[in-house]
């Protein structure tokens, strides 16, 4: 059933919700009685005027009819429907469905977001375990503590004619080895405990970096002005940075992004943007940077400054990613190394040759998204010193850009929890059962 042919279905949803008897709405609208019971048992089609004077007299926007104040909510069955396998889903029937059943339309879709939710989580957590530093040298400790008071407890037992000194330092060394195992017990059940209330809790300098920035929207107006305080005056408040690594990674971004303002203040470059549009390379041209300078202040501009939401991660040589600014659709991993399809990882290998591509993230109903990628050298050894290379990749979904036509590559998060099967880049088994 076409999305049209419900609209007199929610005229007389309203109208009896409001209390409202046919015949007086009809009269304020001008028509019959007769002829509003034809479009309220979607016998007669309703447009323009009309449509706008029922509108005005249900207290409602005319799209409310049209669309119907569950358009969000047939997308999302849409959604749910297409990542069913095996399954003969009505798709065709589902604006009826929602028309006919709204309560169990909602139920529905409700589950359908609260199963999409849990599987976000599972999926976040299983990298976590399988990729976490802080998790596994824990462990580590814990093993070796375990072994060495196993030893130390062996040679006790074992030696019925030890010296008494040896016996004092033995005893010494078992009291150290179990004070060291309780504390990295204590530590790691604590750990665990932080992360099953709060999955996303950081746990490395870099994620205390990118809370400090999530708090802030990536944006610092203190580094704008141009008598703009010393970076590290920014930081003497931050809850967020509890460790001096974590200080010391912040104060170097802040450094960067006061040079990225200096040469690119903000209202100049606000207005290159209206102007050139979200094209890193033409407004890299403009201001006689390097494009990786242009996608870092893309990414740091105020909401309301940019079309949309825009993101950026940015890795070394060794493919780690050492910045991640996310958007919604594109899920970054949180440990280990990502999809080896990004093109971000092609830049790295490729330096200095600029790729822009439209890539689609694995799902039953993925978004899409244009990239920018592009590796450069940072010669901070001088031409003398090694070659140390910085891969960035800006991130601009649907409601930011237009998505241009063409090949689209389909990439995914990561090999552990990606669900395409038939991946050539596939370093090993994903833990996600079935697949694309």
């Amino acid at each position: 059933m076409p999305r049209s042919a419900l609209t007199g279905t929610r005229i007389r949803e309203r109208r009896t919700v409001l209390g409202m008897r046919q015949a007086d709405l009809a009269r304020r609208a001008g028509i019959s009685p007769s002829y509003l019971n034809l479009i309220e048992h979607n016998r007669r089609r309703i447009g323009g005027r009309l449509l706008v004077e029922l509108a005005r007299h249900l207290g409602v926007e005319a799209s409310a009819l049209t669309e119907g104040a569950g358009a969000a909510l047939i997308e999302t069955l849409r959604e749910a429907a297409a990542g069913q396998e095996g399954r003969a889903a009505e798709i065709d029937r589902i604006e009826e469905f929602a028309g006919r059943f709204p309560g169990w339309a909602v139920l529905l879709a409700a589950r359908y977001r609260r199963v999409r939710e849990l599987e976000r989580t599972v999926e976040m957590l299983t990298d976590r375990m399988t990729h976490d530093p802080f998790l596994s040298a824990s462990l580590h400790e814990v093993i070796s503590a375990v072994t060495a008071i196993r030893s130390t407890a062996a040679i006790l037992a074992e030696t019925e004619d030890i010296d008494p000194d040896w016996q004092r330092r033995f005893h010494r060394n078992l009291s150290d080895d179990s004070r060291r195992l309780a504390e990295g017990a204590q530590a790691l059940v604590a750990y665990l405990d932080e992360g099953a209330e709060d999955p996303g809790a950081q746990s490395s300098p870099q994620e205390e970096v990118e809370a400090f920035l999530r708090a802030r929207d990536y944006h610092l107006p203190e580094l704008e002005r141009p008598q703009a305080p010393d970076p590290a005056e920014l930081l003497a408040g931050a809850a967020e940075l509890t460790s001096a690594p974590a200080r010391e990674l912040a104060l170097a971004f802040l450094g960067r992004y006061r040079r990225d303002a200096e040469r690119m203040p903000l209202d100049v470059f606000a207005r290159a943007v209206r102007d050139e549009g979200l094209d890193p390379g033409r407004l890299a041209t403009r201001f006689g940077v390097d494009p990786a300078a242009a996608f870092r202040r893309l990414a740091t501009l105020p909401p309301g400054l940019a079309a949309g939401p825009v993101g950026l991660v940015v890795c070394d040589g060794s493919g780690t990613l050492t910045f991640r600014k996310p958007v919604e659709g594109f899920v970054l991993p949180r440990f280990g190394a990502a999809c080896p399809l990004w093109p971000l990882y092609q830049a790295l290998a490729r330096p200095m040759a600029p790729l822009r591509a439209v890539v689609e993230p694995a799902g039953p109903m993925p978004p899409r998204f244009l990239t920018y990628a592009l590796c450069q050298p940072a010669l901070a050894g001088g031409f003398e010193g090694p070659q140390v290379l910085e891969a960035s990749m800006l991130i601009l979904p649907e409601e930011t850009v237009v998505i241009p036509d063409g090949p689209v590559q389909p990439i995914g998060t990561s090999c552990r929890i990606c669900p395409r099967r038939d991946c050539v880049a596939r370093r090993e088994p994903s833990i996600l059962a079935g697949g694309l």
